[in-house]
């Protein structure tokens, strides 16, 4: 389980690189601010600066769950976990948030809260079976 849970913390970390790439570099491209239901080029370029600092904060995660993946893997157990539960946990939680903003929203929240999940539960049972 902890090969699984360590998987399941990559992807999302990878995910959350590929959001801060759209947030933080592409998004005033029609094909980014599009599949973020923003609506013109002019809604795009007012929003840019939000944009760009939320998708540091995705990126932030990823280091983190990354950085927890690397101690793991390089025997610092305590380190490790500790980083890959919080940065996957806050992955969740975002998720969780992004599914009470609106019924529109739920795909989007499904997409970025399954693997943290899925990392944090699997984490939790290989531990506690360890």
């Amino acid at each position: 389980m902890i090969l699984a849970s360590l998987i399941f913390a990559t992807l999302a970390a990878l995910l959350h690189v590929y959001i801060f790439t759209m947030e933080s570099l592409t998004w005033t491209q029609p094909a980014t601010w599009k599949r973020f239901s923003i609506t013109s080029q002019a809604d795009a370029d007012t929003t840019r600066s939000l944009a760009y600092n939320q998708g540091f904060y995705n990126l932030f995660l990823a280091i983190g769950a990354f950085a927890g993946i690397a101690a793991v893997a390089l025997g610092q157990p305590v380190v490790g976990w500790t980083l890959i539960f919080s940065s996957c946990g806050s992955m969740l939680l975002a998720a969780i948030v992004l599914a009470l903003s609106g019924r529109k929203y739920l795909r989007a929240a499904t997409t970025q809260g399954v693997t943290p999940f899925l990392a944090v539960v699997l984490g939790i049972l290989a531990l506690l079976t360890a």
